[in-house]
């Protein structure tokens, strides 16, 4: 059993019971012994695992940490692509249940970016800091250098080869001993031979080299017994190097099966916080989207549009009006509905995401509301801004006026009314009147009276 070839296998070792002449020990071993240790039995990989172990747990903390931070960019671009095309939406054309059903796309977007906010702050919080704790309670570093548990078991190793390798030494000295003897009885029996062919060997002489051949064998018989009681004492303590050695190997192998049912453990929580699939919420957001979108009526839409924009809404058709000549001679005032405007509900309150009545087309159209063949609509094509211009992009004309928010929903009464939702912003152009009325303009350009207690400065 070769020291520096040493690995646990669980078989025991085969007896060095022959004893040829060019016996095939390796001869690495006792240089070994002479002190290169770093030579020393493949238990040098063994020991290397704590080390190993110990990095592969900041790599793993490396790589959920830049993992986190492509769910933070992911969900971040998420809410501002949904910012953005919201109010576009909002500002645009569409109308009715398709733009609201449109509005539900924005809407899972800003809950998905929520959910992959999560994922990120599990793996940082959850996973990064379960594998620093793990790591810290493994594995324990040392003053000098390295870790406790790697000294523990190079120093096992150590102990379990000290005898072994003492009768391995003991034995390979042996072993050189009696293959010089082998070597010089050769050598003297060679000699004698030929003093027998050579006539100027005189007889005293090869006397003489017949003494030195029987010498020579009774050498080589001392070195050889020399060698078969020292490889009978290797043979006999090798069983107990056996166990000594799979001993402090099992040791090793016991920190690693912690090791790697930790890191499995580990690698099944990463995987439930990276599969949004298995959160309820991530399959609510679907199935209410589904929703919205199913619930677009194409009819209800277009009823709503023609009640508004077309052939069903309200007209103030001219009448006789008798001659007044007060009224006549009066400056022009602006048009009044008959007594103060409305007070405000919150019943009438549009919640957030879920409009009751659309107003975007309001906001996007410079021209009157009144339904009528002759009436020219404002250039609204994609060949505006040289032809590169965005549908939704909002192109109202600036003016001077004070910026105001709506607190509530309002849907004109009459024909100089404005339309608008709570939270849209418009201009206040003209200060509040007697009767609670201010003039304003919306952001599509269009101008009308509105209930001043409707809205707030910002």
């Amino acid at each position: 059993m070769s020291l520096h070839n040493y690995t646990c296998t669980g078989t025991s070792p085969t007896p060095l019971t022959t004893l040829p002449s060019s016996c095939t020990m390796n001869s690495r071993l006792l240089q070994a012994l002479e002190g290169r240790s770093q030579s020393v039995g493949n238990y040098k990989r063994a020991v290397k695992r704590f080390d190993d172990g110990h990095r592969l747990c900041n790599d793993l903390m490396s790589c959920l940490q830049e993992r986190s931070k492509i769910e933070k960019a992911y969900g971040d671009q998420l809410t501002a692509w949904s910012k953005r095309w919201r109010q576009l939406i909002e500002k645009g054309p569409q109308y009715g249940s398709v733009e609201r059903a449109w509005l539900a796309v924005m809407t899972e977007a800003e809950k998905v970016s929520e959910l992959h906010q999560d994922v990120k702050n599990n793996l940082v919080n959850d996973d990064v800091e379960k594998v620093k704790n793990w790591q810290k309670e493994a594995y324990h570093k040392q003053m000098i250098g390295g870790f406790k548990e790697a000294k523990e078991a190079e120093e096992g190793f150590k102990k379990a080869q000290k005898p072994w390798a003492k009768k391995l030494k003991e034995m390979e000295t042996a072993k050189k001993a009696y293959h010089m003897a082998c070597k010089e009885e050769k050598l003297a029996a060679t000699r004698e031979a030929n003093g027998k062919t050579e006539a100027s060997v005189t007889p005293d002489q090869q006397k003489k080299l017949h003494e030195k051949v029987d010498k020579c064998k009774q050498d080589v018989q001392k070195a050889k017994e020399k060698y078969e009681k020292s490889l009978e004492e290797l043979n006999k303590c090798t069983p107990q190097y056996m166990e000594s050695m799979e001993q402090v190997f099992d040791q090793c192998q016991q920190h690693e099966v912690k090791r790697l049912t930790f890191l499995k453990e580990a690698l099944l929580d990463i995987k439930r916080h990276l599969n949004l699939t298995e959160n309820q919420s991530y399959s609510t957001i679907y199935r209410e989207l589904e929703r919205m979108i199913l619930a677009a009526n194409t009819q209800e839409d277009l009823k709503w549009f023609s009640n508004n924009h077309g052939p069903g809404m309200h007209m103030n058709w001219p009448a006789f009006e008798e001659y007044n000549p007060d009224q006549a001679n009066a400056p022009p005032k602006k048009k009044k509905p008959d007594g103060a405007p409305p007070t405000p509900s919150t019943d009438h309150v549009a919640p957030p995401g879920d409009r009751s009545s659309v107003s975007s087309y309001d906001k996007n159209q410079a021209y009157s509301t009144e339904w009528s063949d002759d009436e020219q609509p404002a250039a609204y094509s994609g060949n505006e801004n040289g032809g590169n211009g965005n549908s939704f992009e909002d192109d109202s004309s600036t003016g001077k006026g004070v910026r105001v928010r709506a607190l509530y929903d309002y849907e004109g009464q009459e024909q100089d009314e404005l339309t608008f939702k709570a939270g849209d912003e418009l201009t206040k152009t003209e200060d509040e009147d007697e009767q609670g009325w201010c003039r304003g303009r919306l952001d599509n350009g269009r101008e009308g009276l509105y209930p001043a207690n409707y809205v707030e400065p910002i």
